[in-house]
């Protein structure tokens, strides 16, 4: 079974996809809502799979004073996962430790193997939508024959590292975060496999390359992320073509 941590922060505005607002027609509050829409998937994708469900939070004190919510991270994240699934019963919740995403990534995982003992954990941010339970348990099939999996996002990014040994975490998540984290596995003698590329929705160019995805399957009748995916077309975002460039258009 693989343990897989979702590395999330309450959404809250300004604070989640900072970029998304000026890189594309949302508002800072729609993308904000996208971002929980993404998370809730996640969150779907994960309890569905044959793995666990970690919720891990960001502490509170970690959070800048002009991002404070009306409730605690682990409140906020905790309703959300409410709202996802129809038990939370058996999802675990856990404060993040560390000052930067490769330090609380790496904090996680080197927990789950080593104090744990779990066969294999995956960390994943929650903004890969098209991360479903299908893919989760292909992942946890690879784990199987190699010790890291890495699922490699646009512009040389990571929305899933998954492991059944540890590696060098410190900065693992440097630019290009696969060609730095396949080195940390080759250097620590493991194998590496790799899932299907994915966009991991940051920037507005992100969200040109998912949308006409959700649309086409939406349109063929596949499965799609529910959440994301009726939030978008909500939106009445979608992509045309506009003095011979992509552009996203409300």
């Amino acid at each position: 079974m693989t343990t897989i941590a979702v590395l999330a922060d309450p959404p809250r505005e300004g604070f989640v996809l900072p970029e998304l607002p000026e890189t594309s027609p949302l508002s800072t509050s729609e993308a904000t809502e996208l971002y929980a829409a993404m998370l809730k998937d996640t969150f779907l994708a994960a309890a569905n799979s044959g793995g666990e469900l970690l919720v891990n939070y960001r502490p509170d004190e970690t959070i800048p004073d002009e991002y404070e919510g009306s409730g605690s991270s682990e409140e906020e994240l905790r309703a959300l996962a409410e709202e996802a699934l129809d038990d939370v019963s058996e999802v675990r919740f856990e404060v993040q430790v560390g000052e930067t995403f490769s330090g609380r990534a790496g904090n996680t995982a080197t927990h789950l193997l080593q104090e744990e003992g779990v066969a294999s954990v995956a960390v994943v941010d929650g903004t890969t939508p098209m991360l479903t339970r299908k893919e989760i348990d292909s992942a946890a099939m690879k784990l199987r024959r190699s010790e890291i999996v890495l699922g490699p996002a646009d512009d040389g990014r990571l929305y899933y590292l998954g492991a059944t040994d540890t590696i060098d975490f410190t900065d693992v998540y440097a630019v290009p975060e696969i060609e730095t984290a396949t080195h940390r596995a080759v250097d620590a003698g493991h194998d590496v496999d790799y899932l299907p590329a994915m966009t991991s929705v940051a920037t507005g160019a992100d969200l040109r390359s998912l949308i006409p995805l959700l649309n086409a399957r939406i349109a063929a009748e596949r499965i799609v992320p529910v959440n994301t995916a009726s939030y978008l077309h909500e939106l009445g975002v979608r992509v045309e073509e506009r003095d011979g460039k992509r552009e996203l258009v409300r």
